[in-house]
């Protein structure tokens, strides 16, 4: 369907998921992620309820329910995520869509792609993954597509950069 606009008819295209999905090996990182930062309030609680008896219930009590909070999120969160985490590149744009109740659909057109980056931190390279980053000449900053196999992330890096050379710049 066209419908007239400024600059000549435009056409009108539904938004539809992207394909893609991340490496399956996301969710033990994920997971991974989720019980380190569990540590992060429970280890300072449990020790000292541990060692000092007066104290024992008032720290012992919140460092096992945020151990609980923290098992529980790992156990499930992780699946959830890879479940609405979708990414894809066309000749035209790299689009990803994250979220479930508050869903963010990004978009970033090649003709505004500045820099294309592979990220592996410790965790990431643990399980065999990497980050790709897309910055853009946007306020809302770079596009992140986490989770993926390393070797695929680099091949990706290395075409989303071959596109957007290729692609003109965006005048505005």
């Amino acid at each position: 369907m066209s419908a007239p606009g400024i600059g000549g008819p435009q056409v009108e295209r539904r938004l539809r998921p992207p394909r893609n999905t991340l490496d399956p090996r996301a969710v033990a990182w994920w997971r991974t992620r989720v019980l380190l930062w569990t540590l992060v309030p429970v280890v300072p609680l449990a020790v000292p309820g541990a060692l000092v008896a007066p104290a024992r219930t008032w720290l012992l009590v919140p460092a096992a329910a945020l151990a609980v909070l923290g098992v529980l999120g790992a156990a499930f969160l992780p699946v959830w995520w890879f479940r609405v985490h979708r990414w894809e590149v066309t000749d035209e744009a790299v689009y990803v869509r994250t979220g479930f109740f508050r869903q963010e659909w990004r978009i970033a057109p090649m003709s505004r792609i500045q820099t294309v980056d592979t990220v592996r931190g410790p965790l990431e390279q643990l399980f065999r993954l990497s980050t790709v980053i897309v910055t853009t000449a946007s306020a809302k900053g770079a596009v992140h597509i986490a989770g993926l196999d390393h070797r695929p992330a680099a091949e990706l890096a290395e075409r989303l950069t071959r596109i957007a050379q290729a692609t003109p710049g965006d005048a505005t």
